[in-house]
């Protein structure tokens, strides 16, 4: 015959287990658990379907970070994401990193509902073409931060409007928390994004200087006198948007699968994850439970 046991026994015990399930997580907890990281990718011109694999894996090898992918296989310039339609469509992330291609999109309402979250303290990493989409009316020229077509360059910190040639890119670092450790490098063919400016919110963290060769006629030999241009911008840079200041990383850098495979991107799109969210120390150090060794 079965035994039973008393309420009055095994209440301290249901209590018991009860509490451990709902008690606050402690520091060492909080420190191990992975940063839940949303990748938005897809629209014009990459090979995204590839790209978001290499970003995945990428960042799970280096940091202690688990990255949900929502991949629209789109290819025009109006891909959009059913996740963005929704008012909390960031609210179980730590951070997002945009990595769309959508110039065409420019709802005002959809676009104004992916900058609500980021206003609200959501940080961002945004990635190559995520400089150039939801832009509308003049974006070719300079335009106030609280213009009513800035509002996603006014996210992101800086406004660009093109790029040039497709040439390797020099880039060249200064010191902040992101880059330390991290040493200058020269791409594969890359695309260097012009700056029409850099907003005052901004810091920029990486120079890039690309040799442009002159432009001449189909057909037409090279002439050996004519030396290239040499052109600069701003590759990568961090800034702070809204009431919040919430924290805002961001590179033009990312047009070739060899540039975003490169463990030197990697590091970096890495890093600059780590510091929106609050986990490298001033000097660079990764804080505990981050870094996968």
């Amino acid at each position: 015959m079965r035994s039973f046991r008393p309420l009055s026994v095994l209440l301290p015990v249901v209590l018991l287990a009860a509490a451990t399930v709902c008690r606050p997580l402690s520091a060492a907890d909080e420190a191990m658990r992975p940063l839940k990281v949303l990748l938005v990718a897809g629209g014009c011109c990459h090979d995204y379907a590839t790209q978001t694999k290499l970003l995945k894996q990428g960042i799970e090898a280096r940091i202690n970070a688990e990255v949900e992918v929502i991949y629209n296989p789109d290819t025009s310039v109006n891909a959009k994401f059913a996740i963005y339609e929704s008012d909390g469509w960031a609210r179980d992330f730590d951070v997002v990193i945009h990595d769309e291609c959508s110039a065409g999109v420019t709802e005002r309402p959809y676009i104004d509902r992916i900058l609500k979250a980021h206003r609200d303290g959501v940080p961002a990493v945004n990635l190559h073409c995520a400089m150039h989409s939801y832009r509308f009316g003049n974006f070719q020229e300079a335009m106030p931060i609280d213009a009513d077509n800035a509002g996603w360059f006014a996210m992101i910190g800086l406004q660009s409007s093109r790029h040039g040639p497709k040439e390797p890119i020099d880039v060249t670092y200064v010191d902040h928390p992101i880059t330390a450790g991290l040493e200058d490098w020269k791409t594969t063919n890359e695309e260097l994004y012009n700056n029409i400016q850099v907003f005052p919110s901004a810091t920029v963290l990486a120079s890039g200087t690309q040799l442009v060769p002159p432009k001449r006629k189909k057909g037409e030999p090279v002439d050996p006198d004519v030396k290239p241009n040499e052109e600069k911008a701003a590759v990568a840079w961090v800034s702070e948007y809204g009431p919040n200041k919430t924290r805002i990383f961001s590179t033009s850098l990312g047009h070739y699968n060899e540039t975003v495979e490169d463990a030197r991107y990697l590091n970096l799109i890495s890093r600059g994850l780590l510091w929106v969210t609050g986990k490298l120390a001033d000097d660079g150090q990764i804080h505990a439970g981050y870094e996968k060794k």
